[in-house]
């Protein structure tokens, strides 16, 4: 049980905690000894007690309240500590120019300090800080930050989020000075103490004839009171659930960079697993998978751990604050972050910036006349099927070194005039510039044989992983002079399924098939005779006239096809006919002594 006492204070009355009182004594004491020259001094204190006093009477309910030493600590808060009143000992000194005793000179440096100004904040009051900060107005921060969030940047957002944590709310009256660069004097601090006074009077009134004389006069005034505190209450409801929400999320996600970004390398710290592998596959920084991983940790890690100090506040409204100096570690630190993965991500962009091609081309022993298989060959080391599948894997080659392997081969075949074939070789990469993309094209291995009309081509490209990952590709051109005969293997389907860019003349469905190279494409020789009616009515140099009497078929040369059902005809233009009917086959030559004619059925 304590004991309280009454005190007239600046005019007023209040019950006052023993303890609370003793120490109210000893702040103003210590107040008016901080002084160095007692003129003015009794002034400024009489000051001091009327703002406490209002002060008093804006935290307590009711005129019965005790004041404790909660109330008092609070309104020391608010108000400064003794050294903030200390001022040099000539501030009071008359002078013969007539200067009044209350043109003080400052104990304190004039330089300014960033502080939120919470009593004229519109959120947190950082812009109106800000305005104070930069010596204008804070209309046209606010606007400034509006500008920046309509033009689409979202950074934005988060620095004001971040000055709202990390800059800290002028809450004494030396801190207020401070914020807007006026010298911390007698001067000054008495004309806060009238602004607050007044600002407390304002309510003061306006909360007496809130509480009193509309509750009088009107019923409506308790129901607008109402309405209001549960709006308050649904409020407070959301910011905690909306705290509780930041919490989970930022907590989860700071989780979850540490185990992922720790363990990289197969639950290995930055160990040698296949993650790893992989990673330094697609790197071509060179850079330590350690320095990406804390420059990724602090980068993304930094803005959700202040999300999840802000959720915290939101359902803790005492919480210590982490303190500012640490505030502004953790800020450079999430800056110099940024700026390394930024320098880090413009140097992998660059090394892949050009594309270079090495290109090797061998003559192909084949003639017009000549019958050529073409076949993709796979390693039964990487694989046992041959099929373009477009993917890249990490194998090791029969010195058990790492390579890349790779199935991107293109197949394209074309017509030639020349009397010999030839086959074209060309390896691509990209690079940091032209001359090192083609460097990195050259070093890649990709073989093919030919023997007895058999050509073999690798369905796979290898290079060592020192190369990186450069999109490597390999593209194969064969040039068939017209006249040879092509019979593409049935596992060359997956790798000249080319459009027309490339002018490839072996179309898919071809395999399996021997086709007649001429000039810009391709006739088969063992087809149904169906399949050569549709290769035929698919140039442009056929016309087709379709008519109840069957199919006609004719080029430009004059050669035709006839099919209806009598049978197939077929003349060229010298004269020449091939018929097949129910009579047999006849075949009817210019040179009369060459006819043959051959019939079967009756």
């Amino acid at each position: 049980m304590n004991k309280t006492v009454n005190i007239n204070l600046a005019g007023t009355f209040f019950h006052i905690d023993e303890d609370a009182f003793g120490k109210l004594q000893r702040y103003l004491e210590a107040i008016r000894k901080s002084m160095s020259d007692p003129n003015g001094s009794d002034e400024i204190i009489k000051d001091i007690e009327a703002r406490i006093a209002e002060l008093f009477s804006e935290k307590l309910e009711s005129s019965t309240q005790v004041v404790t030493i909660k109330e008092l600590d609070a309104v020391i808060g608010v108000m400064g500590q003794p050294e903030d009143y200390m001022v040099d000992e000539e501030i009071f000194d008359d002078s013969p120019s007539g200067r009044s005793k209350r043109s003080y000179a400052s104990s304190r440096g004039n330089g300014k300090k960033l502080y939120r100004d919470e009593d004229n904040k519109f959120i947190s009051g950082v812009s109106a800080g800000l305005g104070h900060y930069l010596g204008i107005d804070s209309l046209w921060v606010r606007l400034f930050w509006v500008v920046l969030v309509l033009l689409g940047f979202g950074t934005p957002i988060l620095v004001y989020i971040l000055l709202w944590i990390l800059v800290p709310a002028a809450e004494t009256t030396a801190e207020k000075l401070r914020m807007t660069g006026e010298p911390i004097n007698i001067s000054n601090i008495e004309k806060k103490f009238k602004e607050g006074y007044e600002n407390v009077s304002e309510k003061v009134k306006s909360v007496d004839y809130d509480k009193y004389g509309n509750k009088v006069r009107s019923g409506a005034s308790g129901f607008f009171d109402t309405l209001g505190n549960i709006l308050r209450t649904l409020f407070n409801i959301f910011v905690k659930f909306f705290g509780i929400i930041l919490i989970i999320v930022s907590l989860a996600t700071l989780v979850g960079l540490i185990v992922g970004l720790f363990t990289a390398g197969s639950f290995g710290i930055w160990g040698t697993g296949e993650m790893m592998e992989w990673y330094q596959l697609a790197d071509t920084t060179n850079a330590p998978i350690w320095l990406v991983s804390l420059l990724t940790l602090f980068a993304v890690g930094i803005p959700f751990f202040v999300l999840f100090i802000l959720g915290l506040k939101m359902l803790i409204t005492n919480l210590k604050s982490i303190g500012t100096p640490a505030k502004i570690s953790l800020l450079v630190v999430w800056l110099a972050s940024l700026i390394g993965l930024g320098i880090l991500g413009i140097r992998q962009a660059t090394e892949r910036a050009f594309d270079g091609e090495f290109v090797a081309e061998h003559e192909l022993p084949v003639r017009s006349g000549d019958t050529l298989h073409v076949k993709m060959v796979s390693n039964e080391n990487y694989e046992y099927d041959a099929r373009r599948r477009g993917r890249l894997t990490l194998e090791y080659d029969e010195n058990d070194e790492k390579i890349i392997y790779s199935t991107d081969i293109r197949l394209i075949v074309r017509s030639t005039s020349d009397s010999i074939g030839r086959i074209v070789v060309e390896k691509r990469a990209e690079g940091s510039d032209y001359l090192s993309a083609k460097e990195t094209a050259k070093k890649i291995d990709y073989n093919y044989s030919y023997a007895n009309g058999n050509l073999d081509l690798n369905a796979y490209l290898t290079t060592g992983f020192e190369n990186k990952l450069r999109d490597q590709e390999v593209e194969v051109i064969l040039y068939l002079p017209e006249g040879t005969v092509l019979y593409a293997d049935e596992n060359t389907y997956s790798f000249h399924r080319n459009d027309s860019y490339y002018r490839d003349i072996l179309d898919n469905g071809d395999e399996e098939q021997y086709l007649l190279i001429e000039n810009g494409e391709t006739r088969c020789l063992d087809c149904p005779i169906t399949k050569n009616i549709e290769r035929s009515s698919s140039s442009d140099d056929w016309q087709d006239d379709w008519d109840d009497d069957g199919v006609y078929i004719k080029d430009k040369d004059g050669d035709f096809i006839k099919v209806d059902k009598n049978g197939i005809q077929i003349i060229d233009s010298d004269g020449d006919s091939v018929t097949i009917d129910d009579d047999g086959i006849n075949i009817n030559a210019t040179d009369k002594q060459d006819t043959l004619k051959i019939k079967v059925g009756n």
